[in-house]
């Protein structure tokens, strides 16, 4: 794809030298007072002036930017929020949308042809990481050195900044997120039908999978409803934050002086055992490992699961489409379960769920380099982060309290904004958005869950840290823990057998892992 560019416009002012120096030989010597109109009585007298006039600057011309990213929704997003994003950025944009289940895929091939657009949008996390040797192998700007030039830019939270450097400079901004989202999403009609509290430790929760399944909870004497909804995602569907409940670590944790990977503690097993136990018993889909978030999804909407394991900010597009098919159904949300006789803990993000980056390929020069930022810089105002996250005022939104409170046209709003939402760099600490106004109760209750979930979120020791290994080949490596990981909770390999798979784990190149971030923790501390 051919990439267009825009040369700096420069303007220019009319230089009325003539003028000028006429005005300075008209000048009164130092013994001779000034008259009182300044000398220039014959010129008020004909009407005209003496004084140089400048010609008006031209408005400079709008910034070229091209922009990937991907897609959450199903459809690309009309041009409705990108036309007003460019008029109060003064940019002329080009937004290159794919869909989030593919992304990785299109982000890698783009990146071995060289056709990365000046701004890159990663996947996720684990995509960053992939990139840290193409970042040390100087095809991305350091942008560490400019943030300080840019008002809105430098308010950037420090903490979450070190947590995306690499080897110590910083190539990206993110995209900020609450720490801990994760908790349970019920049907609590359903549960108050049933005579079922909040489940507070992780049997009542089993207990409360295999009501939904077993005591026909939608009454229509009908055996066709289950308990939890998955999908095939070991981080962000059910099972990480599961393994919260029971424990277990995040990502890595420190064990007899070293950091270890949380598949080598033993509260990792037992979140395997507890998720075959419910797929055994046949109170949740029993192909999870092969369900996508749309079909997990649908599970729930459609009325066929009561419980939903994952980002409790997801309450209200499942309940708002739930209602179209069960117009009476009733949610709730809920977060503090424990394993019997355990502590509170949840799993947290170092701060963001992505980061965005700067190709050298695309961008040639630091002009360019410094004309992007610009644009972000203008991103983290209120005025801008409050049209891509919200959208339009009084169409898309409008503010009630001094909080958004989103249209009731759900499709409408979702179709026009969730594409842009997703790639508002900071948080409303640093660029000033509203938070959003809400009249679900599970709604609120989540974001009060939210906030009280960071005293007790844990934290991946690894975050600000680098394995050389880890980098070259820990994606890799980790899908032997996958495949062990639904082996297991499947029953097709038993204890022995997932510990053969950790040892292959560790002969293939995890051991150095091992040994890296252990050298590392150790010089931070």
């Amino acid at each position: 794809m051919e990439r267009k560019k825009t040369l700096p416009l420069f303007m220019s002012f009319a230089m009325a030298t003539s003028l000028a120096l006429a005005a300075c030989s008209q000048q009164p010597s130092a013994t001779e007072p000034a008259p009182a109109n300044g000398g220039n009585e014959g010129a008020a007298a004909s009407g005209t002036t003496s004084e140089p006039k400048a010609t008006e600057p031209k408005p400079e011309a709008p910034t070229e930017i091209t922009i990937m990213l991907p897609l959450n929704i199903a459809e690309t997003p009309p041009d409705t929020i990108k036309n007003e994003l460019e008029k109060l950025t003064n940019t002329k944009l080009t937004y290159q949308f794919f869909p989030a289940d593919t992304y990785e895929e299109k982000l890698n091939a783009t990146f071995a042809t060289g056709g990365l657009p000046d701004v890159t949008y990663l996947k996720n996390q684990a995509t960053f990481i992939q990139f840290k040797e193409a970042i040390r192998d100087n095809q991305f700007w350091e942008i560490g050195p400019y943030l300080g030039e840019f008002e809105n830019l430098s308010k950037m939270k420090e903490s979450v900044l070190n947590n995306t450097k690499v080897d110590g400079k910083l190539y990206s901004l993110y995209i900020g997120r609450p720490l801990a989202r994760q908790g349970l999403i019920y049907r609590k009609d359903w549960a108050d039908k049933l005579g079922l509290k909040a489940p507070e430790t992780t049997e009542d929760l089993f207990a409360m999978a295999k009501a939904f399944t077993e005591q026909d909870p939608d009454g229509n004497d009908a055996n066709n409803t289950i308990g939890l909804a998955d999908r095939n995602d070991l981080i962000y569907g059910a099972f990480k934050t599961l393994s919260s409940f029971f424990g277990t670590p995040n990502n890595w944790g420190e064990k007899d002086g070293q950091l270890l990977p949380e598949f080598m503690f033993p509260e990792y097993i037992e979140t395997m055992d507890y998720m075959k136990r419910l797929r055994e018993a046949g109170y949740m889909n029993q192909d999870f490992a092969a369900t996508s978030k749309t079909d997990q999804v649908n599970l729930f909407q459609s009325g066929t699961a009561g419980l939903y394991i994952g980002s409790m900010q997801d309450v209200n597009s499942l309940y708002n489409n739930l209602v179209k098919n069960v117009p009476e159904a009733e949610v709730a949300t809920h977060n503090r379960i424990v394993k019997p006789g355990g502590e509170f803990g949840i799993w947290a993000i170092p701060g963001y769920n992505n980061v965005v980056l700067f190709p050298k390929s695309s961008i040639k020069d630091e002009a360019e380099l410094k004309k992007v930022l610009a644009f972000f810089d203008k991103m983290m105002t209120p005025e801008v982060a409050n049209l891509m996250y919200w959208g339009i005022e009084g169409t898309h939104y409008t503010v009630v309290d001094g909080m958004a409170k989103v249209a009731e046209d759900s499709d409408m709003v979702q179709r026009d904004v969730k594409g842009y939402k997703d790639s508002v760099i900071g948080e409303p600490e640093t660029n000033g958005m509203y938070a959003g106004y809400h009249e679900l109760q599970a709604r609120i209750d989540a974001e009060r869950f939210i906030i009280e979930n960071e005293p007790h979120a844990i934290h991946d020791p690894t975050a600000p840290l680098d394995s050389a290994t880890y980098t070259e080949i820990g994606q890799e490596l980790q899908k032997i823990i996958t495949d062990a990981t639904y082996q297991y909770m499947y029953g097709e390999i038993d204890a022995a057998g997932f510990q053969q798979a950790v040892e292959t784990w560790k002969s293939r190149g995890g051991q150095k892992i091992i040994d890296e971030y252990t050298a590392a923790y150790k010089a931070n501390r």
